[in-house]
């Protein structure tokens, strides 16, 4: 049977070469085995030229191509002085082309870094861009207004939280990527191109096969390629011109968001926890300058959030065990905005158009249903009393077209609607937000289940719990898959929103580790290492979506409804509100100049006036406003086509005929590096150091959550309490110095303040902080805690020395403490020779003294046994010593084929 694998793109370095008629752009892959070249031509002053020969170059032609263009563009003949071929930059990937009023710009990415890792495939963040003219000086047609688009273009920080991987799919959910691979073969093999085939037949005749002549059989393996989904594609505009030209391995798509990864460590094995946010590149733009929806149903602030759980211990994709949940934020779909003509901190809502037969939200609701499935599950956090109507306006408007689109649709896949006042509930006293979260969160995850790969998994059964037995979602032979998805929303989908959602991706998780078998039931506590580290991952996620929307952090955070946060957040919180109606006032519309320059919404014209002349962008984003409807979509059969017969699975994950045209489709044999992941990720050829890898530079809950005295509980899913943290105390401090100033106090100093009063700390010197009720408490400061009275200073000095050491030295030592002393104060004198006689031992400590096995006086091994060997470890250790004498023993058939593929891979 064969299996299916995802591609590798076999461009990963890029190094570009010039000469005054030419760019010459050489992509090769991580290993520098195989080479592309792509030409661009310099004298076209408006137009862009590429030549791409699809020819794979080895490194001796790839040399000698370069080695004759650097030859034939010398101004002389045989001219040694001068280099006719030039190295300009070395670069990671090409983002795209773009044009204003001139030439042609290439933009590569020059410098990246990696954020996390999903099954081998590696995800990277751009650090760095370099965006260059490609018509030379002799050509070019110079306008005044080129320099200001330029600089209008750059505004959009590439190294802001945008992301690519050469492997793995980042426009589409685990979900999607890893049910790709696991459809039947037929279905794809069949959509597999001629031309494709063709290729493959060819280069099989051309080159020589070094298996055809033993007759090795190989295993057949399809690798597959996807489309991205473009609506989460930033740069699909850029390379428009480009991809229709060139070899699919050129093309690299990037998204923008969010991506973070850190590491649970339960009783050691590592489980990895990834929160990945795509943010829509429709309808995109800043808080108060994009609101609601567009004619198409694409809505501000759309944003897709998944967690994906894993267990890190396996890398494949097809052993290994994956879990991954879904949810949504975005602008409630109708046609509205606010007036930013007079600003002032909340402008008055208004409704644009009339939309009675909520045409704006079928729109929307029909994208979700399609890429989804249903249900499809809104959870409204806008207020519902106001003394005067601001957000209440657009619940009002919300719920009918709700109830209007459901009347058409079957029972069983309607919308749900949930309305809750959170901001009403945060400022009573009698309810708990989050309790309330909770509720609604296991409601919804119930209904829509999650992903994951494996089925094998019997803890419901060996540790069965009522709450698995009605969980939603689709099982199948594989796992198990989410079948629709939350859609959060408040009025500018921040901080209430983030809220929200983490409060549902905290129940999922729960369910996620129950089903992977982690834990003995899907429940999860505060203040536990996991629930902590979980946090800190959403807080960075809102914090970093709320700077992209908003222009500032996260005003209220999840410690803020939970009524703990300390008194100096207050003051944190009126300047992020302060940041916030900045930008919004000042620095809002050059950002969105930026973003539909860079979205290629607006594209320069010398017949059109410039963009900075344009009173508004609404024309930009609703083109369908300027046309008449030629072909207006049913008011009651609001759905596409085929989308209905799907629910409640997605459309765009059933395996039919429109769905397989997306799917690329290569032969290869097992070893052949576009599908080696296992050589991508740990890059044999490479030389690495393991200070520097990434899986260990990641967040980890052990070091940077669990306590660090002995005794305490390992487990991350324990319970702990505030002092027990593994926080630093300065928290302004760097790690390292943090770590110092731990080990220079960890017998004297008295046990950490609580994590509140870490963070105010920080700050001021008072240590007030909120309790549950939201009354304020005083604290002792580390200070006064040095100063009390000898009893209780003595207390403090036990407990301290007992934790770092493991013995209680308060009281007289007990035998077995007696023992373990004594010992380590032989090996102690031993060490450093202070016994220079061995026949003081028995003398000094009869009950610990050991006759030595070693014939060497320094050795401080006693009475140990040797380990037993097993025979496959000697007959390893043999073989290895019969190689180091010139015997090699025969190859296995494995190792034959191995070697084989590298040799044609590396050489041929």
């Amino acid at each position: 049977m064969p299996q299916a694998a995802a591609t590798i793109s076999g461009i990963q370095t890029v190094t570009l070469y010039e000469t005054r008629a030419r760019y010459f752009l050489v992509g090769s892959n991580e290993a520098h085995t195989k080479h592309r070249v792509l030409k661009i031509d310099r004298t076209e002053p408006k137009d862009l030229v590429i030549i791409d020969d699809k020819h794979v170059y080895n490194q001796h032609e790839v040399r000698e191509l370069l080695g004759r263009l650097d030859l034939g563009n010398r101004t002389k003949i045989g001219q040694k002085g001068s280099s006719g071929l030039s190295k300009a930059l070395t670069a990671y990937g090409i983002v795209g082309f773009v044009r204003f009023l001139e030439g042609y710009y290439i933009v590569l990415i020059t410098k990246r870094r990696k954020v996390a890792d999903i099954g081998g495939h590696s995800i990277y963040k751009i650090e760095d861009t370099s965006m260059i003219y490609i018509p030379n000086d002799s050509v070019r047609v110079t306008h005044p207004d080129e320099a200001r688009y330029v600089r209008i273009f750059q505004n959009v920080d590439l190294s802001s939280n945008f992301y690519f991987s050469y492997s793995y799919d980042l426009s589409h959910s685990l979900q999607y990527n890893l049910t790709l691979l696991q459809r039947p073969y037929d279905l794809w093999l069949s959509e597999a191109s001629s031309a494709e085939e063709e290729v493959h037949t060819q280069s099989k005749q051309d080159s020589f096969d070094i298996f055809e002549d033993e007759g090795l059989p190989t295993q057949v393996v399809y690798g597959l390629q996807n489309e991205p989904y473009y609506k989460y594609v930033w740069n699909g505009k850029l390379l428009e011109r480009f991809k229709d030209i060139v070899h699919h391995d050129w093309l690299m798509y990037i998204i923008h968001g969010f991506c973070g990864q850190s590491k649970l460590l339960i009783y050691g094995r590592p489980v990895h926890i990834t929160l990945i946010a795509r943010r829509s590149s429709k309808f995109a733009g800043t808080r108060f300058l994009k609101r609601g929806a567009n004619c198409e149903g694409d809505v501000a602030n759309e944003v897709e959030t998944e967690q994906i759980v894993h267990d890190a211990s396996v890398m494949s994709f097809t052993a290994g065990s994956y879990s991954s949940y879904v949810q949504v934020r975005g602008s409630v779909p109708l046609y509205w905005s606010q007036d930013i003509s007079t600003m002032m901190p909340k402008p008055p809502i208004r409704l644009d158009q009339a939309d009675p037969y909520a045409h704006v939200a079928a729109l929307h609701f029909d994208q979700m249903l399609q890429r989804f499935g249903s249900p499809i599950i809104i959870l409204n956090l806008v207020k519902k009393r106001e003394k005067r109507k601001h957000e209440k306006i657009l619940s009002e408007e919300l719920y009918p077209a709700v109830i209007n689109l459901n009347q058409f649709l079957p029972p069983d896949h309607c919308i749900d609607y949930i309305a809750w006042d959170m901001a009403r509930y945060t400022k009573s006293k009698l309810c708990n937000v989050l309790d309330r979260l909770s509720m609604i969160a296991e409601n919804v995850v119930k209904r829509t289940g999650f992903f994951i790969n494996r089925s094998e998994f019997y803890c419901h059964i060996l540790r069965p719990d009522e709450r698995w037995g009605d969980l939603g979602g689709q099982i199948t032979n594989s796992g198990r898959v989410q079948n629709g998805v939350l859609r959060t929303n408040c009025v500018d989908c921040l901080d209430r929103t983030n809220t929200a959602q983490f409060m549902v991706g905290k129940c999922a998780l729960a369910y996620q580790l129950y089903a992977l078998g982690m834990i003995d039931k899907p429940k999860l506590q505060f203040d536990t290492d996991c629930v902590r580290l979980f946090e800190e991952l959403y807080e960075d996620h809102g914090d970093t979506l709320s700077l992209q929307y908003g222009g500032s952090q996260l005003v209220h955070r999840v410690k803020t409804y939970r009524k703990i946060a300390p008194w100096t957040q207050h003051s944190k919180d009126i300047m992020q509100t302060l940041s916030r109606y900045y930008s919004n006032a000042f620095s809002d519309a050059d950002r969105q100049d930026a973003i539909n320059l860079f979205l290629q919404v607006y594209q320069p014209s010398e017949s059109k006036p410039h963009l900075w002349e344009l009173p508004t962008d609404f024309y930009l984003h609703q083109r369908s406003t300027m046309a008449l409807p030629l072909d207006r979509r049913s008011y009651t059969l609001w759905w596409s086509e085929g989308i209905l017969s799907s629910l409640p699975v997605a459309y765009d994950e059933v395996p039919c005929e429109e769905n397989m045209k997306k799917i690329k489709v290569k032969r290869v044999n097992q070893f052949d590096e576009s599908i080696d992941i296992y050589t991508e990720f740990f890059k044999p050829y490479e030389l690495t150091s393991f200070d520097d890898t990434f899986c260990i530079t990641m967040t980890n809950s052990a070091r940077e959550f669990m306590p660090k005295s002995v005794g305490v509980d390992p487990s991350p899913f324990t319970v702990r309490k505030p002092e027990e943290t593994g926080k630093s105390v300065l928290g302004n401090k760097s790690s390292k110095e943090e770590t110092l100033l731990q080990r220079k106090t960890a017998a004297s100093a008295p046990p950490p303040p609580s994590e509140e009063a870490i963070s105010s700390t920080s700050e001021d010197d008072s240590e007030e902080d909120r309790d549950e009720d939201g009354s304020v408490s005083q604290r002792s400061t580390p200070i006064k805690l040095l100063t009390e009275s000898g009893e209780s200073s003595r207390t403090q000095e036990q407990q301290t020395v007992k934790e770092p050491y493991g013995l209680n030295l308060a009281k007289f030592p007990a035998e077995n403490d007696l023992l373990i002393y004594e010992s380590c104060l032989i090996l102690a004198l031993h060490f450093t020779r202070r016994l220079t006689c061995v026949s003081f031992l028995p003398l000094l400590l009869p009950s610990l003294y050991r006759e030595p096995v070693s014939c060497f006086p320094e050795d401080s091994i006693y009475g140990v046994a040797p380990p037993q060997v097993n025979r496959d470890s000697r007959d390893v250790f043999e073989s290895h010593v019969m190689a180091g004498q010139g015997q090699v023993r025969a190859l296995c058939r494995d190792d034959t084929l191995m070697y084989r593929e590298y040799v044609k891979n590396r050489y041929m």
